[in-house]
């Protein structure tokens, strides 16, 4: 490849993660819910730690649908339409709904665990943190339609969704689930029987999909792969809510905090999703030599997360009335230490997976997105603290 394709295919990848990055600034929308509704959070001693939890699990499923949606679109399997598709589109949208259930139940026991030992919360919070996390989750499947929509429609368009999809959805997903999130804290200090209904109606439906698909092998795969992802993001989520916990109320980073972790979180996806179409292709060796191979994708997609994270920084100050030159130096120099530990090991970590995966014959579209995006939450937040410590 010459220099001046190298650089038109570079430029195309940073213009479309940037197009894609800039639905992040919707992030700061939900940072600012948090700030402005804390009170709501201060309901329950474990809320804070939990809300990780919750941007996780979403982004997990948008990114588990969002990603093997892309790649299904892509090898023909699934037509870019609602009504007359695949059994494998309707198959995959049956699954969303039995992992959203999946999700939940794994999630609450792994904070149930993190608040006994590290939250100094007793074993009774099981069934309040349990409902509330699936009675939000199920308000969130509405997201689903979104991300089909998105989906669907980049295709259609001719843009890659490996690149658009889950930038997108990451960042709609943090703003309408901190919503629900927000909206079922709220009504289940006004009507726990409200909160509890929601929940086993989303039982029940999880239940007949079971009974209708047990014997579908492309369901059973998902469900038994994305449990397996599951364990590992569910422990590493808690891990992230622990240190969340450590950060003292800040506005100014409180704003910021869904945006960023969307941000590095959409690196690893742009990275992991282009690889895994590239890997079902042929067109990628499943190696870590072949790195190189992939690097315009690596550069272009770091580059924009630095113009993001400069962003975040001038938004941020903007939004909570701070207007010194200093102040933003100062805050842009926290965020971009934070970038440059968080980015870095994310790019590593997404290529690595997709690799490891597709090389155990795996499919990788079950794994990357949901594990890079919650590691992203971890990475980025523990990356803030040792940022925090180092600028002081």
């Amino acid at each position: 490849m010459t220099s001046s394709e190298n650089l038109k295919t570079f430029s195309k990848t940073f213009l479309e993660t940037l197009i894609a990055y800039s639905f992040d600034f919707g992030g700061v929308l939900a940072g600012v819910l948090v700030v402005y509704y804390f009170n709501i959070f201060h309901l329950y001693p474990w809320a804070v730690a939990v809300y990780p939890a919750i941007l996780s699990a979403r982004g997990m499923i948008s990114g588990l649908f969002s990603g093997r949606l892309g790649t299904a679109l892509h090898l023909g399997i699934v037509y870019p339409k609602f009504l007359g598709n695949t059994k494998n589109f309707y198959v995959l949208f049956d699954s969303v709904i039995v992992i959203t259930l999946e999700t939940s139940i794994v999630m609450s026991g792994f904070s149930m665990i993190f608040a006994t030992f590290f939250w100094g919360l007793s074993s009774n919070a099981f069934f309040e943190i349990f409902t509330i996390v699936l009675s939000t989750m199920t308000f969130g499947l509405i997201l689903s339609f979104f991300t089909i929509s998105v989906g669907f429609a980049t295709f259609q368009k001719g843009l890659d969704p490996d690149v658009i999809g889950y930038p997108i959805m990451s960042t709609v997903a943090d703003i309408f689930i901190t919503l629900c999130y927000i909206f079922t804290l709220g009504l289940y200090a006004f009507s726990k029987y409200i909160v509890v209904l929601v929940a086993i109606f989303h039982i029940c439906l999880s239940l007949y999909i079971m009974l209708k698909d047990f014997r579908r092998e492309e369901f059973v795969k998902t469900i038994k792969e994305s449990l397996a992802t599951l364990l590992i993001v569910a422990f590493i989520v808690n891990v992230t809510g622990t240190v969340l916990k450590q950060i003292r109320f800040r506005r100014d980073i409180y704003s910021v905090y869904p945006a960023l972790i969307d941000t590095v979180g959409d690196v690893g996806s742009v990275i992991g999703s282009t690889a895994t179409t590239k890997l079902a292709l042929g067109l990628l060796k499943p190696s870590l030599s072949a790195m190189r191979d992939h690097s315009k994708q690596i550069f272009a997609a770091w580059a924009a997360s630095v113009v993001m994270f400069l962003s975040f920084s001038a938004i941020s100050l903007y939004v909570n009335r701070v207007y010194m030159l200093s102040a933003f130096f100062n805050f842009s120099t926290l965020l971009l230490i934070t970038n440059l530990f968080a980015v870095s090991a994310m790019i590593l970590i997404s290529y690595m997976v997709a690799i490891l995966t597709f090389k155990k014959g795996l499919d990788p579209d079950n794994f990357v997105i949901p594990i890079e995006s919650s590691i992203a939450d971890s990475v980025t937040t523990v990356a803030l603290l040792a940022a925090i410590f180092l600028t002081g």
